[in-house]
C-alpha cells in the first residue's frame, strides 16, 4: 500500500517530528514509500516516547536480563496497540460494509478428525471387531471392516494426515466406501438382493460403528449449527471471531464499539466519506511531491495516481450505491469533483448538481393515541361521548364511543404525511338527543404541531372549549409519536442568518436532510408545508463551534458552516442540542476538521481535568470513557496515515492461524465471514491486490512447509492471480507493479515450485489414500502453471514431464525406504540372519511392495486427468520402485541354499501381479524376475525328473502289486527334500500346493474302487502335481512357457511309457506262474496290472496331450503303446483261459469211444451199479469249470475300472472258448460222444453262453458260428444219447428250460 501524504495542518518540517508519533499522531505522520516491516505493523514505534517506553536505570543498576525483559514488555505494548488499532479498522469494516458480502458460494467444509477423535474411532472400530457392539453384520463386512482399520485407520499417514489438520470424518467415509465398492462387486449375485442395497447396508452400520453410542438426532443438530456458522455470520459473532483472531478483551471491545458510534450508520457513513477525502488528497499529494514506489517502468507512476483515484471512485459509487431511505430522490452527484479538505464541488458544474425543493421528499409516519377525558361535568353519565382525529390535509378517524362518566378509550389512529411540521387536530363529541339536530355536539378540540423530537409518552392537553359547553376546563390524554425518516439525519428549531439564504435572523425550524450518500441539505419549513421554504445544501461545507455573535439577540449555543464566500451562522437554544447539531452536520459535510465542543476543550486543558457537563449528548460520554481508557488515539487516528499493506499482513496472517487451528478442515480457505472482512478491509483501505495474494501465499507456503494440509486449489487461485498481475495480463486491464511485487513473486513462485515438486516427490503421505479429493491433480497443473516464464506463452510438455520424471524418481526411493522401514528389513543389518528368516522378511516386503503398487493405482490415477501422460510416468515410477525392491530380493535369494525351492512363492506371488497389470507385464522388473526364476525352475524339472525315474525303477523292482486302496503310507520316499512351503498370509492369490515326493496320506482316501498299483499312482500324482505347480507358475515369456509344457509333456510320455512297459513284463511273468487247472482264480494283482492300464491311459490323455501346435503329439504315441499293450494283456490271459478249458476237454477225452480207458471206465461203472448207487460221473469236472469262468468274471468286473477293456476281454474269451470246444469236437466228427463227455459239454457250453451274455457280450458274438456248430452238434449228441441210453442224460439237455436248476 503507498504511503499517505499529511493533511492540510501538517507543516513542511513534519518529517522531523516523525519519530515522535507512536500510533496515530495527531498531526498526521507520514510513512516511509518502502513497505514497512511486519514487525512493525505498519505504525511508526515511538524513539523518544516517554508514554510508551518507560525511563531505563543506569546501565550499572540495570541487568541485561532487566533490559530484554523491558525490550519484550515494550514490543508486546507496542503490539497491543497494533492490534487494537487493526481492530479499529476491521470493525468499522464490520459495521459498515459497502463493498464485500459473505460469499454463500463456496464449498462447505467438513468437520476435522483431530488426534482424540482418530482414537475414539479406532477404539469403536476396534470394539466392532472384538464383536463387542450391537451391530449385526456378516462376515464379508467384517473382513471388509478389518481391512479397512489394518490399511487405513492404523496407518501412519492417516495419524499425519490428521496431525495436518487435513483429515475429515467426510475423507474416511468416502475411502471406505470406495474400499467396499470392490468388494461388494465381486460377490455372486443374489436373488432380490442388489448390490446398491449392499453397499447402503454396509455404509448404514459403517456410520453406526463410527458414530458409536452417541444419539445421531444431537449429533444432527450439532452438526447443523455449525454448518450454518460456516455458512454465514452475524455480526455479532464476526466482532467475536475478531476479537479471538486479534486477541482483543471484552471491555476494550466495548469501549471501542461504544466511541466508534458503530451502531450509528449515519457516523459510519461519514467517517467512510471522510476516509475516501483523505485518500483523494493523499493521491494528489503522491503526484504532487513525486513519492511513488518503485515500478517496474517509469510510466507506471502517472498509471499509478489513476489507479487511485479509480479505487476510490468505485468506492464512492458502491457508497452512492447504499440505500438511503426506502423512498426518495434518485439524485446523485458527479464523483472525483471533491477538492481537498473542504470538499468543494466543481463550480464549473455547480448549476448542473444544485438541489432543487422538490429533490427533498420526506414521508412521515404519526401515531395519534387517545387515552382519556378528564373535567367532563356537565354531561349525564349516560350521555355517548367520542373522540375525532386527523391530520391536515388527510383523513378522519373517530374512536369508539363511550360513557360521559368513563371517556376512556386507548385508540390509536396511523397517519401519513409529508409535512416536517403536520397539524393534529382533535375534537371531542357527543352525540345529539335533538330529533331535529343534523349533528353530534362538538364538546371541546385541540391542535398539535409534533416534531420527530417531541415527547413520546402520553401527556394532558387543554382543550378549547366551545361556545356551548359549559365545562371550560376539559383535559386530553394524547400520546403522539412521530417516526424519524431515515434520510432525515436531525431536526429542530435554530436561529439562523446567511448571506445567500436565511438573510434575517430568525427562528426556524430546520430538518437535515440527506438526499443521497454524498449529498445532504438544511432545510427550513413553515407548518403545514412538505417542500421547504428555503435550502442550503451541505456540500463544501465546514461545520464548527463558535461564540455567540454580538447584536444577534436570541440564541444561546452557537455554530456556524463556513464555505469560501459563505457563513451561516447556527443558534440553538441549549448545548446539547448545538453538539448534536453539530455532529449530524459534520458527518454530512464529510469535512476533515472534527470540531471539537468547547466544554470538551475546556476539560482538556483543565488541570483537574474534571469538568462536569451535564448537558453532553451520550455520544459524548461514551467517547470521554474511551478516552479515559485510552483508546482515544485508536478512534481518532486518520486511516489514511497507516500501511495498511502491512496491517493487513499481519490481519489475514492471523486471520489465518484462527482458522487452521478451528474444529473445520479447512486447507487453507477462510470461511465465508472472514472471507468478507477481508475482502471489505481490502477495498475500504485500498490494499492491493497483488499484495493480499502474495503474502497469503507466503502465509500457505509457510504452513504447507511445516507440515499443514493446503488445498493446491487455493494456491492456484492466488498464484494465478500474482501471476497475470506481475504479467500485465490482468482480465480488467495492464495495472502497476512495484517492483517489491514483482521481487516478491519471484521468490514465492520459486518456493512454490520447490513446494510443489517435494509434495509429488512425496505424494503418498501428502495425498494419503487420494485425500484431499483432486488435491494431486490440482497440484500437477499448479506445478505446470508455476513453469510458465509468463501467462501467456505454454511451457513445454517434455519439460514439465522431465520435472515430474525426476520427482516420481525421487518418489520411489522415498517411498521404498519408508517401506523398507516399516517392515523392519533393515534391522537385521549387522546380525546373523537365517536363511528362511531372510526369504520370509522378503515375502512380506514383496507383500508391501504390492499393496503399495495397487494403492498408487486405486488412489493417485487421478493425476491422468490433469497429463495424459501422468499413467507412462507411474508406470516408471513403478518399475524404480521395484528395481530397489529387487536388490533386497537378489540378496535374499543369493542368501538361499542350493537345490532348495522355498523362494517359489515369491515368485508367484510377484509374477501373478505383474502378468495381470498390461503396463508392467514383461517389464524390467518382470523380466529380471524370470531371467532370477528361469534356472531355478529348470533345476527344479531336472531333478524332479531323476526323481521319478528313479521312483519308477525302484518302484517296480519291489513292487507288490496291491491296490493302493489297501496301502497307507508305505509307498517309497525320494531322496529329494519335501517342498512343504511356508504360508504367506494376507495374499491376494492362491498359491498352488507344491508337488510333495512321497505319496500323501489321504491319498487311499479318496480312491473307493482299487486301481492300480502305488508305483504307478505315485508316479501319475507326481507327474500331474509337477505340470500343476508349472502350469501355475503362469510363465509370462511364452516361447520359455512352451519350453516348459513341451518337455513336462515328453517327460510325462517317456515314465508312462517305461511303466507300461514294466507292467506288462510283470503282467506275463505273472501269469506264467499261476495254475493251469480251474482251481485258478484271477488274482489281484492281475486286475491292478490291468488298472494300472486303464490309469495309465486317462493319465496320458492329461498329462502328454499338446495343447499348442503339435496336435496330440506324445499323446498319440503312449496311447498306441497302452492299446497294443492292454492287447497284450487280453491275449495273454484269455489264452491262460484258454489253457484251463483244454486241461478240462484234455480230461473229457478220455471218454472217447474206442479208447482203453473208456471201455474200463464204462465196464466198471456198469458193474459197480448193481450193487452202490454210482455218482453221475463228469458234472464235478463241469461245474468246476463253470465255478472258475464265473469267479473269473466276477473278480474281473469288480477289480478291473476300464469297462471297455472288460468287454473286450470277455468277447475275446467267449470267441476262444468256443474255437477251442469247436475244433475239440470236430477232432471228434466220426465218433459218438460218451454220454458224461456230453453231459459235461452241456453243462459247459450252456453255462458259458448264459455268463457271458449276462457280462453283456453282444448277441452277434454269442450266437456265432461257432457257437451254432458247438450247439448243433450237441444237440444231435443229445438226441443220439436219448435214444440209446434212455434216461442216461438225467434231465441234462441243450434245450433252453427255466426250471433248469443252476448248480454252482
Amino acid at each position: 500500500m503507498l504511503d499517505p501524504s499529511s493533511s492540510e495542518e501538517e507543516s513542511d518540517e513534519i518529517v522531523e517530528e516523525e519519530s515522535k508519533e507512536v500510533l496515530a499522531p495527531a498531526t498526521g505522520a507520514r510513512l516511509s514509500p518502502s513497505r514497512t516491516s511486519e514487525s512493525s505493523g505498519g505504525l511508526q514505534p515511538s524513539s523518544r516516547s516517554s508514554s510508551v517506553r518507560p525511563s531505563s536505570p543506569s546501565p550499572s543498576v540495570v541487568s541485561e536480563k532487566e533490559k530484554e525483559e523491558l525490550e519484550r514488555l515494550q514490543k508486546e505494548e507496542e503490539e497491543r496497540k497494533r492490534k487494537l488499532q487493526l481492530y479499529v479498522f476491521v470493525m468499522r469494516c464490520i459495521a459498515y460494509p459497502f463493498n464485500a458480502k459473505q460469499p454463500t458460494d463456496m464449498a462447505r467444509r467438513q468437520q476435522k478428525i483431530s488426534k482424540q477423535q482418530l482414537q475414539t474411532i479406532k477404539d469403536r472400530f476396534q470394539a466392532f471387531l472384538n464383536g463387542e457392539t450391537q451391530i449385526v453384520a456378516d462376515e464379508a463386512f467384517i473382513n471388509a471392516v478389518q481391512s479397512y482399520f489394518e490399511v487405513f485407520l492404523k496407518s501412519d499417514r492417516v495419524s499425519r494426515m490428521v496431525q495436518s489438520g487435513g483429515c475429515s470424518a467426510n475423507d474416511s467415509r468416502e475411502v471406505f466406501k470406495k474400499h467396499i465398492e470392490k468388494r461388494v462387486r465381486s460377490l455372486p449375485e443374489i436373488d432380490g438382493l442388489s448390490k446398491e442395497t449392499v453397499l447402503s447396508s454396509w455404509m448404514a452400520k459403517f456410520d453406526a460403528i463410527y458414530r458409536g453410542e452417541e444419539d445421531p438426532r444431537k449429533q444432527q443438530a450439532r452438526m447443523t449449527a455449525s454448518a450454518a456458522s460456516e455458512l454465514i455470520l452475524s455480526k455479532e459473532q464476526l466482532y467475536e471471531m475478531f476479537q479471538q483472531i486479534l486477541g482483543i478483551k471484552k471491555f476494550e471491545h466495548q469501549l471501542l464499539y461504544n466511541a466508534c458510534q458503530l451502531d450509528n450508520p449515519d457516523e459510519q457513513a461519514a467517517q467512510i466519506r471522510r476516509e475516501l477525502d483523505g485518500r483523494l488528497q493523499m493521491a494528489d499529494q503522491i503526484a504532487k511531491e513525486r513519492k511513488f514506489p518503485k515500478f517496474v517502468s517509469k510510466e507506471m507512476e502517472n498509471m499509478y495516481i489513476e489507479e487511485l483515484k479509480s479505487s476510490v471512485n468505485l468506492l464512492m459509487a458502491n457508497l452512492e450505491s447504499m440505500p438511503v431511505s426506502k423512498g426518495g430522490s434518485e439524485f446523485k452527484l458527479q464523483k472525483l469533483k471533491r477538492g481537498h479538505n473542504t470538499s468543494i464541488i466543481d463550480m464549473g458544474e455547480e448549476n448542473e448538481n444544485q438541489l432543487s425543493k422538490s429533490d427533498v421528499v420526506l414521508a412521515f409516519n404519526l401515531e395519534v393515541v387517545i387515552m382519556e377525558v378528564q373535567g367532563l361535568k356537565s354531561l349525564a353519565p349516560n350521555r355517548i361521548v367520542y373522540c375525532t382525529m386527523e391530520v391536515e390535509g388527510g383523513e378522519k378517524l373517530q374512536t369508539d364511543q363511550a360513557e360521559a362518566s368513563k371517556p376512556m378509550w386507548g385508540t390509536q389512529g396511523d397517519f401519513t404525511t409529508t409535512h416536517p411540521l403536520p397539524a393534529v387536530k382533535v375534537k371531542l363529541f357527543t352525540e345529539s338527543t335533538g330529533v331535529l339536530a343534523l349533528e353530534d355536539k362538538e364538546l371541546g378540540r385541540v391542535v398539535l404541531h409534533p416534531t420527530p423530537n417531541s415527547p413520546k409518552q402520553p401527556e394532558f392537553h387543554k382543550m378549547a372549549v366551545s361556545k356551548n359547553c359549559p365545562d371550560h376546563d376539559l383535559k386530553i390524554k394524547l400520546a403522539v409519536r412521530m417516526d424519524k425518516p431515515q434520510n432525515m439525519k436531525h431536526c429542530g428549531y435554530l436561529w439562523v442568518i446567511g448571506k445567500n439564504v436565511w438573510k434575517r435572523w430568525k427562528k426556524r425550524f430546520f430538518v437535515l436532510v440527506q438526499v443521497s450518500q454524498y449529498t445532504f441539505a438544511m432545510c427550513s419549513y413553515r407548518e403545514k408545508k412538505a417542500e421547504p421554504q428555503e435550502l442550503l445544501q451541505l456540500d463544501g461545507y465546514t461545520v464548527d463551534y463558535t461564540d455567540p455573535q454580538p447584536g444577534l439577540e436570541g440564541g444561546r449555543a452557537f455554530f456556524n458552516a463556513v464555505k469560501e464566500g459563505d457563513t451561516v451562522i447556527f443558534a440553538s437554544d441549549d448545548e446539547q442540542d448545538r453538539i448534536l447539531w453539530v455532529q449530524a452536520m459534520y458527518r454530512a459535510t464529510g469535512q476533515s476538521h472534527k470540531p471539537v465542543p468547547p466544554t470538551q476543550v475546556q476539560k482538556l486543558n483543565a488541570k483537574g481535568g474534571n469538568v462536569p457537563q451535564l448537558d453532553a449528548p451520550i455520544s459524548q460520554f461514551y467517547a470521554d470513557r474511551a478516552q479515559k481508557h485510552g483508546m482515544d488515539e485508536f478512534i481518532s487516528s486518520n486511516p489514511c496515515n497507516f500501511d495498511h499493506a502491512t496491517l493487513f499482513e499481519m490481519l489475514q496472517r492471523l486471520t489465518l492461524d484462527h482458522r487452521l487451528n478451528d474444529s473445520y478442515s479447512c486447507l487453507g480457505w477462510f470461511s465465508p465471514g472472514q472471507v468478507f472482512v477481508l475482502d471489505e478491509y481490502c477495498a475500504r483501505y485500498g490494499v492491493r491486490g497483488c499484495h493480499r495474494h502474495l503474502c497469503y501465499l507466503g502465509d500457505l507456503l509457510e504452513r504447507a512447509e511445516n507440515g499443514a494440509m493446503v488445498d493446491p486449489t487455493l494456491l492456484h487461485y492466488s498464484f494465478a492471480f500474482c501471476a497475470s498481475h506481475v504479467h500485465g495480463n490482468r482480465p480488467d486491464g495492464i495495472g502497476t507493479v512495484t517492483v517489491d511485487e514483482k521481487e516478491r513473486f519471484e521468490e514465492i513462485k520459486e518456493r512454490l515450485r520447490l513446494l510443489l515438486e517435494n509434495q509429488i516427490t512425496h505424494f503418498r503421505y501428502c495425498f494419503p489414500f487420494g485425500r484431499p479429493e483432486g488435491a494431486l491433480k490440482a497440484t500437477l497443473s499448479l506445478l505446470e502453471r508455476g513453469l510458465m516464464k509468463d501467462i501467456v506463452t505454454p511451457v513445454p510438455q517434455e519439460e514439465v514431464k522431465a520435472v515430474i520424471r525426476k520427482c516420481l524418481e525421487k518418489a520411489a526411493l522415498v517411498n521404498y525406504t519408508r517401506l523398507s522401514e516399516y517392515a523392519k528389513i533393515e534391522e537385521n543389518v549387522g546380525r546373523l540372519v537365517t536363511p528362511a528368516k531372510k526369504l520370509e522378511d522378503t515375502i512380506h516386503l514383496a507383500e508391501l511392495v504390492i499393496e503399495v503398487l495397487q494403492q498408487n493405482e486405486e488412489h493417485h490415477a487421478e493425476g491422468k486427468e490433469a497429463f495424459a501422460w501422468w499413467s507412462d510416468l507411474m508406470v516408471e515410477h513403478a518399475e524404480t520402485f521395484l528395481s530397489l525392491f529387487a536388490v533386497d530380493m537378489d540378496a535374499a535369494l543369493e542368501m538361499q541354499p542350493p537345490d532348495t525351492w522355498d523362494s517359489f512363492p515369491l515368485f508367484q506371488l510377484l509374477n501373478d501381479v505383474l502378468r495381470s497389470d498390461y503396463n508392467l507385464c514383461n517389464g524390467q522388473f518382470h523380466k529380471h524376475l524370470q531371467d532370477l526364476f528361469a534356472p531355478l525352475v529348470v533345476r527344479y524339472v531336472d531333478l524332479m525328473e531323476s526323481s521319478i525315474a528313479q521312483s519308477i525303477h525302484r518302484g517296480f523292482e519291489r513292487e507288490s502289486w496291491e491296490p493302493v486302496k489297501s496301502l497307507t503310507s508305505n509307498l517309497p520316499n525320494m531322496n529329494l527334500p519335501n517342498m512343504n512351503l511356508p504360508k504367506v498370509p494376507n495374499l491376494p492369490v492362491n498359491l498352488p500346493q507344491m508337488p510333495s515326493f512321497s505319496a500323501p496320506s489321504w491319498m487311499a482316501a479318496i480312491y473307493d474302487a482299487d486301481n492300480g498299483s502305488g508305483t504307478s499312482e505315485d508316479l501319475f500324482w507326481k507327474l500331474d502335481a509337477l505340470q500343476t505347480f508349472i502350469r501355475d507358475l503362469h510363465w509370462p515369456e511364452e516361447e520359455f512357457a512352451k519350453h516348459l509344457e513341451q518337455r513336462l509333456k515328453l517327460m510325462a510320455s517317456d515314465m508312462i511309457e517305461s511303466c507300461v512297459k514294466r507292467t506288462r513284463i510283470a503282467f506275463e511273468v505273472k501269469l506264467q506262474k499261476t495254475s493251469r487247472s480251474t482251481d485258478f482264480r484271477v488274482p489281484q494283482s492281475i486286475c491292478t496290472m490291468f488298472n494300472v492300464m486303464v490309469d495309465a491311459k486317462s493319465q496320458s490323455t492329461k498329462l502328454c496331450s499338446m495343447e499348442l501346435g503339435q496336435e496330440h503329439q506324445y499323446h498319440s504315441k503312449i496311447d498306441e503303446l497302452i492299446e497294443e499293450t492292454v492287447k497284450e494283456m487280453i491275449t495273454l490271459l484269455v489264452a491262460k483261459f484258454v489253457t484251463i478249458l483244454e486241461g478240462v476237454l484234455a480230461k473229457l477225452s478220455r471218454y472217447d469211444e474206442g479208447t482203453l480207458f473208456s471201455s474200463f471206465l464204462s465196464f466198471t461203472v456198469k458193474a459197480a451199479s448193481k450193487y452202490v448207487d454210482v455218482p453221475k460221473p463228469g458234472m464235478d469236472l463241469a461245474d468246476a469249470y463253470v465255478t472258475f469262468v464265473r469267479h473269473s468274471q466276477d473278480v474281473l468286473r469288480d477289480k478291473v475300472n476300464g469297462e471297455m477293456y472288460i468287454e473286450r476281454l470277455f468277447d475275446q474269451w467267449y470267441t476262444s472258448t468256443m474255437n477251442v470246444l469247436c475244433t475239440w469236437l470236430t477232432d471228434r466228427m466220426d465218433l459218438q460222444l460218451h454220454i458224461y463227455q456230453l453231459k459235461t459239454l452241456i453243462r459247459i457250453v450252456k453255462k458259458t453262453y448264459r455268463d457271458f451274455r449276462l457280462q453283456g457280450v453282444l448277441d452277434s458274438t454269442l450266437n456265432s458260428k461257432t457257437y451254432e456248430t458247438v450247439r448243433n452238434r450237441l444237440t444231435v449228441e443229445e438226441a443220439t444219447a436219448s435214444v440209446s441210453e434212455g434216461g442216461g442224460l438225467q434231465g441234462i439237455t441243450m434245450k433252453d428250460s427255466d426250471e433248469e436248476e443252476d448248480e454252482d
